[in-house]
């Protein structure tokens, strides 16, 4: 299979040629390496590769729908026993994971061969892939421009055709963000919906979850399907649909009611051209035969709160896991092994004490509450996945080394300010590509959100949007199948 075979199809449909046996998973890896080799060199978004043989690939693997389909993970937050996880830091340069993680041990069973690493930015606290370990993660669609982040190298790998498919995680939009500035579909599911353990819990108080990104609808559905389900001493589950999530995208989502924004609780106003775009996405969505009205999402605090309340967390979180990381490789907690944007998150949550992470628990719980009441009168919520577009490659952290953690946390929400609300809530949402600049041709994502566990609801809503909008014709200017 050539490459221009190979990039024609989506993970199902690749699946589906191995389960014919019209071609073996090994020449589907074999495909996947030959275009990380063509177009890694021009991005950056695979740090680590091995052969179809190490990844253990066969085309008896897994009976799923899945089943034989070359596949990537994010250096973060995932374990493959044998392999590294760095967390895209110089503080875990060279770690090696023990043992697989319960979601690696699925993807597994799903028959995934997973042939190596993506890039993340250091501890994934930022919204570009740019690290002092890793280097600069290149947008496909323009190579000067940031991919987006934390799962920057997931999407710049599956926007350039390298895998159909990757692993992302996402706790403030890092599924979502590099999904709407690469042309993908990103699907953060409901808290509780797939483990993170057993070394990880609840990972920044219940706002980290995981599953990846994908070039159409259906192949995150059935990775959804795949992955779904808690396990031992999990902190929160989520009950299992009574149908598979595949299966609802080509259901009928009815007449929907959903609200929509278009400027952001942080005040600050959205690129016109993002607003004529979410604008286009409103009057098709009427066409479908949806109810769609302006009606701004109450976080039930002001958003210098919500910001304070996620510093709070997410820097305090982070304390733990460098002090662990320092213990475990003897290496000093300074400039040398840490960025200056996450030593000043380290010293900023070294100074939180007890009761001010428990207010933040308290002021999580008001966010939490007043979402869910907006979904009680709307079924969706519909805003720009961003306010701007792709920042330049090198111009995101200008400045850091003077900002303390608070700071860091507000610069990096006010770049990405429509996605963390639905981390804090636990609410499932995804972004979904159905728009382009009217001048660069660049990808816009438009999000959309739901109530808790109605990710059924979504897929639904995002099938019916993609057959009436199709994508999957658009191809970057670094494209693996050229």
């Amino acid at each position: 299979m050539n490459l221009s075979e190979y990039t024609r199809y989506d993970a199902i449909g690749l699946a589906q040629l191995v389960a014919a046996k019209e071609v073996s998973s090994e020449e589907l890896v074999q495909a996947a390496r030959s275009a990380i080799e063509t177009v890694n060199p021009k991005i950056n978004a695979v740090i680590e590769h091995w052969p179809a043989a190490e990844a253990g690939a066969r085309a008896s693997d897994g009976t799923g729908p899945l089943a034989g389909v070359p596949f990537l993970v994010k250096d973060l937050a995932l374990s493959m026993q044998g392999k590294r996880l760095e967390l895209g830091s110089r503080l875990a340069r060279g770690l090696v994971a023990p043992a697989d993680s319960w979601l690696m041990s699925r993807f597994r069973a799903a028959g995934l061969i997973t042939i190596g690493r993506t890039t993340t930015p250091e501890f994934a606290f930022s919204t570009t892939t740019e690290s002092a370990l890793q280097g600069v993660t290149r947008n496909p669609w323009q190579p000067e421009s940031s991919t987006g982040g934390s799962s920057g190298g997931a999407a710049a790998a599956v926007a350039a055709g390298i895998v159909p498919l990757a692993h992302a995680t996402d706790a403030a939009g890092s599924i979502r963000i590099p999904a709407g500035y690469t042309g993908l579909f990103g699907l953060k599911p409901t808290r509780g919906r797939v483990s993170n353990g057993p070394a990880l819990d609840e990972v920044f108080a219940g706002f980290g979850v995981q599953l990846g990104v994908s070039r159409s609808v259906r192949d995150s559905a059935a990775l959804l399907d795949a992955v779904q389900g808690g396990a031992t001493g999990e902190p929160y589950v989520t009950a299992a649909p009574e149908r598979s999530f595949v299966s609802e995208v080509g259901r009928d989502p009815g007449t929907l009611r959903i609200g929509f924004m278009t400027d952001p609780w942080s005040g600050d106003r959205t690129d016109p051209a993002i607003v004529a775009a979410t604008h286009s996405t409103i009057a098709l969505l009427e066409d479908l035969g949806h109810e769609v009205h302006e009606a701004t999402m109450d976080l039930g605090v002001s958003w210098e709160a919500f910001v304070d309340m996620n510093a709070t967390i997410w820097t305090a979180t982070l304390v733990g896991w460098i002090e662990a990381l320092a213990a475990a490789t003897g290496r000093p907690i300074d400039p040398t092994t840490l960025e200056p944007a996450t030593l000043a998150c380290f010293r900023y949550g070294s100074d939180r004490n007890a009761s001010s992470f428990a207010g933040a628990l308290v002021t999580r719980n008001t966010v939490t509450r007043a979402i869910g009441a907006w979904f009680e009168r709307y079924d969706v919520l519909l805003t720009p996945t961003l306010g701007r577009m792709p920042p330049p490659i090198g111009t995101y952290s200008a400045g850091a080394e003077h900002m303390n953690g608070l700071e860091w946390t507000e610069h990096v929400f006010r770049h990405a300010p429509f996605t963390p609300p639905m981390n804090v809530a636990g609410v499932p949402a995804m972004s979904v590509p159905l728009e382009v600049h009217p001048e660069s041709g660049l990808p816009i994502g438009v999000q959309f959100a739901a109530g808790f566990a109605r990710e059924d609801m979504l897929l639904r809503l995002a099938g019916q949007l993609e057959a009436a909008r199709p994508w999957a014709k658009r191809r970057p200017p670094i494209w693996a199948g050229a």
